[in-house]
Order: structure tokens, then C-alpha cells, then sequence
């Protein structure tokens, strides 16, 4: 029997320095300009990102609040939540960033998706769609847009 993998990750190298990198992540109202999920349409509340324990929540395009829990946050290098339905706990899955400056004035960034934790049947079957070319595509959207403003 095959063991389902429910950890993703995917990584790029950004033209961009680390800041601006990281600003972009960090902004909840910028997250539907790079969301390669295609799943998030505004900030419902929520400023920029500061400290683990803070909540900022979204809109998805089928119209459901989310409430994102930070579960882990440097500031400049990393950043991590896990959502839920609004008001209540988080589902059990988490979305992470790392940056990592290089010495050229580029970035590394790593992105993770890990639903080890989900037990929600009505949430797997788009975790399970959630794959590689997903989280590059944020990838992707995050360097377009971090280029252009370096």
C-alpha cells in the first residue's frame, strides 16, 4: 500500500531582494495578487504580519471566511499559518515561507504545504489537489511581482 505524501514543497530563486520578498508574504492584502491556488479574493481583517499568535483572515473565491492563525513567524526569514473556518479552530493543514537572502541581492524562497494534520474529509479533496505546480505557480506570481518592484 502507497503512502500518501501530504507534505509539498517547492523552491525558487527571486530577483528580488529578501525584503521585498518577504513584505509581499507578510501583507495579507497582497496575497490574491500572487495566490497560485487562485483560491483567495480580499482581506477580510488583517494587517501586515508581525508576530506568531496573530490571526488575519480571507475571503476564497467561493465566497468562505478563513481565519489564518500564525503559527510561526521571523521576521524578514519566515512565516507560517494554518486556516480555519471563521471562529474556530485551524483545520489542521499549514502554508509556509521561507526566505532566504543571497548575496547578490536575490532570494531563495521555499514554500510548504503540509496537511498532515487535516482530518476533515470535506477539505481533502483539495488538499489532495494541492500539488507542486500549485505552490510554484505562487511561487512563480510572488517573483513577477517582487521583480517588479526591485
Amino acid at each position: 500500500m502507497e503512502t500518501e505524501n501530504r507534505v509539498v514543497n517547492a523552491t525558487r530563486t527571486i530577483a528580488a531582494p529578501a525584503e521585498t520578498v518577504f513584505e509581499l508574504i507578510a501583507d495579507p492584502r497582497r496575497q490574491p495578487e500572487w495566490d497560485g491556488n487562485d483560491n483567495l479574493v480580499e482581506v477580510i481583517k488583517g494587517d501586515r504580519i508581525r508576530a506568531a499568535g496573530e490571526v488575519f483572515a480571507m475571503r476564497t473565491t467561493k465566497g468562505n471566511h478563513r481565519d489564518n492563525l500564525i503559527v510561526d513567524f521571523e521576521e524578514g526569514r519566515r512565516i507560517a499559518w494554518r486556516p480555519g473556518n471563521e471562529g474556530e479552530a485551524p483545520a489542521g493543514h499549514e502554508w509556509r515561507w521561507e526566505v532566504e537572502a543571497l548575496e547578490d541581492g536575490r532570494s531563495r524562497v521555499a514554500h510548504t504545504y503540509d496537511w498532515t494534520g487535516l482530518t476533515d474529509e470535506a477539505r481533502m479533496p483539495r488538499a489532495r489537489a494541492t500539488g507542486e505546480p500549485q505552490l510554484r505557480a505562487s511561487l512563480d506570481r510572488l517573483a513577477t511581482l517582487a521583480e517588479s518592484l526591485a
